[in-house]
């Protein structure tokens, strides 16, 4: 197999754990999954089997998590769900300035704006499997925030805080 990034054939396949930075959120880690090293540029890519449902995954872990929303988190849900700023100011009949703000940590998102996130991310779910708790009460205070979140893919893809 030959780098992407170089061009080089000289590329190795190693099963480690890596730090998923690409997905925008700092904190998941996806447990011994294929990693391509390239020898020459020192490029590596993971390989990642069946990306949709692990996106899947961590949305709904972020969904049902006590916490306010982090700005990267508000960022990534948006993704998933497939909107565009312009699209998520118009559900949410906001300003795309204001949605701008929500993903830059600049301004906090509402509860109720985050509530309905949450909802729009539960909605492809059963309601019995979601946590309706999580939409009645959003903690007002903070809990640890950026712990690893590790993510294992031994029969389908599985989150646990680390």
């Amino acid at each position: 197999m030959k780098c992407p990034r170089c061009g080089s054939d000289q590329m190795t396949l190693n099963r480690e754990n890596f730090l998923y930075s690409s997905s925008g959120l700092s904190n998941i880690v996806l447990e011994d999954i294929e990693v391509r090293h390239c020898a020459n540029c020192g490029d590596r890519q993971a390989v990642i089997p069946r990306i949709e449902e692990l996106h899947k995954q961590i949305a709904l872990h972020i969904s049902t998590q006590k916490n306010r929303l982090s700005s990267e988190e508000i960022r990534f849900l948006r993704k998933y769900l497939g909107w565009s700023g312009a699209d998520f100011s118009r559900k949410f009949d906001v300003a795309a300035e204001t949605v701008s703000r929500w993903e830059n940590g600049s301004q906090d998102i509402g509860p109720m704006a985050e509530t309905l996130l949450r909802m729009w991310v539960a909605l492809g779910e059963s309601t019995q499997n979601y946590a309706k708790k999580i939409l009645e009460h959003v903690a007002d205070k903070e809990e640890p925030r950026n712990l690893p979140i590790r993510a294992s893919h031994k029969r389908g893809w599985k989150l646990a805080a680390a």
